[in-house]
């Protein structure tokens, strides 16, 4: 791969640079690129109105296609606004299940009068999407869902839990995978449900965190309701269309996540040297280790990215996964031991955590969402190296 920017690569460089400058004011600027990973609830309101800023500009669903409101987009173009984005220490996004994760499954597995109705809201900031897939008993394995789904009429009836259902409280649909034949099991009968988060049969109970926030919900469906056509894909074939989700979720999208790191790791070496202990031996090779490592995720990921038309395959995105969240969790312990006993002391607030310890208790859970790593590494096993399953049998 030849990474250096082509003339074409300039000049759209400096287009995204010239609107972000002209934009990135007031209370926009004041929010200092905060509302990412594990930090959601921050200034939602402003972010809110920071979304139909981009969308006026033409700047949301980058990648969707020029028919669908999208800009086109390539690849490198889309890297290169995450990367210019990231830079600008621009608000965290509030759509982006609806535009990285919903939108491009639509896209490809939805019919036309779904694209139609979904697409324009999510492209303009006016809907928001919550993702209904983990539950108590199906975490990491999707297969083991229990949620059911029953047709009434023209309607679907949904009876069941979902659990760690991120802005489940701040969405208007939700992307639910559920059972939609009770004789099933495993991957077979699953369909995958658009529903309306407001209404009666809908009950969301923020999960409170180690971080004093509740970006996290357990979503309570108890005869909640959709319309029979909104399903995506055929029904009973919900399991194929939820991995194309899953990969879009680790595709480019995880670019402007990794991007965030490197200012993260700016903030933990700058505040090494102010206070010394960039001096000390260890810590200086462990902050020159996580510099490396963090260069290898992003040529990495762009070298999986490289021709991709549609999800990342299944193996490449759990090897990416695998990777950032392990390297994620060790920054957070890294950044810990620059704080030293500082790391233990609270804001003036009842529980006012600074960006570098918020961020380190996030990251425990980075090893667990989108699927835990001994989940990742099964599939890597026996997907990649072709290795013998692991064994299924009961205790």
């Amino acid at each position: 791969m030849d990474l250096r920017d082509r003339p074409e690569d300039v000049a759209f460089r400096a287009e995204v640079r010239r609107f972000l400058d002209e934009k990135m004011v007031g209370e926009f600027a004041e929010l200092g690129g905060r509302g990412g990973s594990g930090d959601e609830s921050h200034g939602f309101e402003v972010r809110q109105r920071w979304e139909k800023v981009l969308a006026e500009g033409g700047w949301t669903c980058l990648g969707w296609p020029v028919e669908h409101g999208g800009r086109g987009a390539t690849m490198t173009e889309q890297v290169i606004f995450n990367e210019e984005y990231s830079r600008a220490a621009a608000p965290g996004r509030v759509n982006i299940l609806g535009e990285g994760l919903l939108g491009p499954t639509l896209i490809h597995f939805g019919t036309e009068a779904q694209k139609e109705r979904f697409l324009p809201p999510i492209r303009e900031g006016r809907e928001l999407w919550c993702q209904g897939y983990s539950e108590p008993d199906a975490g990491s394995d999707l297969a083991n869902v229990t949620t059911r789904a029953e047709l009434d009429g023209d309607e679907w009836v949904v009876t069941g839990q979902k659990v760690w259902t991120s802005l489940a409280h701040q969405a208007d649909w939700c992307f639910v995978v559920c059972r939609t034949d009770p004789a099933s099991k495993r991957h077979k009968g699953l369909s995958y449900l658009l529903v309306p988060m407001d209404q009666p049969g809908i009950e969301v109970r923020p999960i409170l965190q180690l971080t004093r926030t509740s970006e996290f919900n357990e979503v309570f469906f108890d005869g909640a309701r959709t319309r029979r056509d909104h399903v995506v894909g055929a029904v009973g074939d919900g399991w194929r269309v939820a991995l194309a989700t899953l990969a879009f979720e680790r595709g480019v999208a995880l670019l402007g996540h990794q991007l965030s790191f490197v200012r993260e790791l700016d903030r933990i070496i700058a505040l090494a040297q102010e206070n010394g202990r960039s001096r000390e031996p260890v810590i200086r090779q462990q902050l020159a280790r996580a510099h490396m490592e963090l260069a290898i995720m992003r040529l990495n990921t762009l070298r999986s990215l490289s021709g991709v038309d549609g999800p990342v395959a299944p193996p490449e995105a759990s090897i990416a996964k695998l990777y950032w969240s392990s390297w994620h969790r060790r920054l957070g312990e890294l950044a810990m031991s620059v704080l030293g006993p500082v790391a233990t002391v609270l804001g003036e607030g009842a529980y006012e955590l600074n960006e570098l310890q918020r961020s380190f208790l996030f990251s425990r859970s980075e090893t667990i969402y989108g699927g835990s790593n001994q989940i990742q590494r099964n599939i890597i096993g026996e997907r990649v190296l072709g290795l013998p399953p692991e064994p299924k049998g009961t205790v």
